[in-house]
């Protein structure tokens, strides 16, 4: 089925309270007069395909913008999506829409309550928790992949397939010079296995969220109880292990990774390839942590790419993965 084409965009010339202010009197004018915080990420950004931002505005909402072409149209994606999802799955939690607009570009969403899923609030929870978070956050995932949720969206939304922080050839390239020799042979023997697992690319069967770490989920965890997904601006059509990526490293154990796992199994009625699932996540954790080195930004949780690469063996250790015997199905 064929997508529908972009609309034009503007966008604001760039990260300021009085850019969105002037956006807001055009877009959402009940919101022009309120107190404008812009968040800290905000101005950061040299790369244009991500020179967006966001502010609270009147505490009560969030505005997302953009000061280039190609973060524009990803913002507003974002907010068609947001808007099709309402009707196509409204049992999914996700942030209620105040405003989306194209000219100029602006994604307006209330606030939703909760806090982010850490590694360590994962750990502070009991296993009844531990377990209620397993079973929502696959409940989720399985509602999101419906096939039928990617069918009526489709039409609606100029979707594109979502890719993770580095292919292996920027790996194979770039990220030795973090690493000691050991390591970095480590590094290239896992991209010779990744290239291998992802050679047979598979068709996009599903709707993905495609960036869902700990970080882009609300929860209330004193329930626990899975308040909202946030930050659908890279969410496209892929394969389901796709939506996996960053969940091996979720918690200090794998309890939580095989508990989602196993619950989303039953749910779904569909098989994960493990295989495919931690070479997606190997892709994602050696490409953040490249990215952010070059870029000089703290990586999230402490730690440094030589950390990484030895937390990320021991999880592949544990999952039956040493980089070259793939091991099936879970």
């Amino acid at each position: 089925m064929e997508n529908v084409g972009v609309e034009p965009v503007s966008f604001m010339a760039g990260p300021s309270a009085a850019e969105l202010r002037a956006g807001l009197r055009r877009v959402a004018p009940e919101l022009a007069g309120e107190a404008i915080r812009l968040r800290a990420e905000a101005g950061r950004v040299v790369d244009p395909v991500w020179r967006s931002g966001s502010a609270v505005v009147g505490g009560a909402f969030v505005a997302k913008f953009a000061w280039s072409q190609q973060a524009a149209i990803r913002i507003r994606r974002e907010g068609q999506l947001l808007r099709a999802l309402q009707s196509a799955a409204p049992d999914l939690q996700l942030p209620g829409v105040v405003a989306v607009s194209a000219d100029p570009v602006l994604l307006v969403t209330r606030i939703v309550p909760g806090e982010a899923l850490t590694s360590s609030g994962v750990a502070a929870l009991d296993d009844a928790g531990s377990a209620r978070v397993a079973a929502q956050l696959a409940r989720f995932l399985a509602r999101l992949h419906d096939p039928d949720v990617l069918e009526q969206v489709q039409p609606l939304v100029p979707l594109v397939p979502p890719e993770p922080q580095a292919d292996t050839h920027s790996l194979r390239q770039r990220f030795g010079r973090w690493v000691s020799a050991d390591r970095r042979d480590t590094v290239l023997a896992w991209c010779d296995w990744v290239d291998e697992i992802l050679s047979s690319p598979r068709p996009p069967e599903v709707l993905v969220h495609g960036d869902l770490h700990g970080h882009n989920q609300l929860w209330d965890l004193h329930a626990p109880a899975l308040n909202a997904v946030v930050d659908f601006d890279i969410s496209g059509p892929r394969e389901r292990e796709f939506d996996f990526r960053y969940l091996p490293s979720q918690a200090p154990e794998s309890d939580l990774f095989v508990a989602v796992v196993g619950n989303y199994r039953e749910r779904s009625a569909r098989e994960l390839d493990l295989d495919r699932l931690m070479a997606w996540h190997v892709r994602t954790v050696l490409g953040d942590a490249l990215w952010r080195s070059e870029a000089g930004v703290p990586l999230p949780g402490g730690g440094n790419p030589s950390s990484w690469v030895d937390a990320l063996q021991q999880r592949l250790l544990e999952s039956g993965i040493d980089g070259a015997s793939p091991t099936g199905h879970v």
